[in-house]
């Protein structure tokens, strides 16, 4: 149980001494929108780890891409991720909880560190956002993904009025 006298941080003081400096926000590739929120669910597109336009990553993770570059792959996606939510929402801190985060993986041959890929998003998510707003998360291995990206993820948010 957290004590009520001790200071609580907020997502957007965590980045700050997290001295994390978030991309600008993705815009879309295509004929959909970057985010929809209904009631107090906030869902995002697929989001890729670009900066403006530019994928900073290529490739398969196991074949081009090591899983530690998957790794940063799948962090630099949740920065864009954490962009795009702030944009929309004005503020980290009316994020609720993170519902679910799934990561998937443009992966060769017989590749199966799948969840060290994926923990680039997770830890990051739980920097940013306490434990107590861990999500349940579900990983993937795939043939390829959009504009020849190693990592996509798709993330629900429970967020305050």
């Amino acid at each position: 149980m957290k004590n009520p006298t001790e200071p609580q941080h907020t997502a957007e003081q965590r980045l700050h001494d997290l001295k994390i400096t978030l991309p600008p926000a993705q815009s879309p590739f295509g004929a959909y929108v970057e985010t929809v929120q209904t009631g107090n669910l906030l869902f995002l597109t697929g989001m890729l780890p670009v900066v403006g336009r530019e994928l900073k990553f290529v490739g398969r993770v196991g074949g081009e891409l090591t899983a530690e570059d998957g790794r940063k792959a799948a962090y630099a996606a949740a920065l864009t991720s954490l962009a795009v939510v702030k944009e929309h929402l004005g503020s980290l801190d009316r994020v609720t909880r993170i519902v679910r985060l799934g990561v998937f993986i443009a992966t060769s041959g017989d590749f199966r560190e799948h969840p060290k890929v994926a923990d680039g998003a997770s830890e990051l998510l739980e920097s940013v956002f306490g434990k107590d707003k861990t999500s349940t998360r579900i990983v993937l291995g795939m043939a390829s993904l959009p504009l020849g990206a190693p990592i996509e993820l798709e993330l629900i948010f429970e967020v305050a009025p």
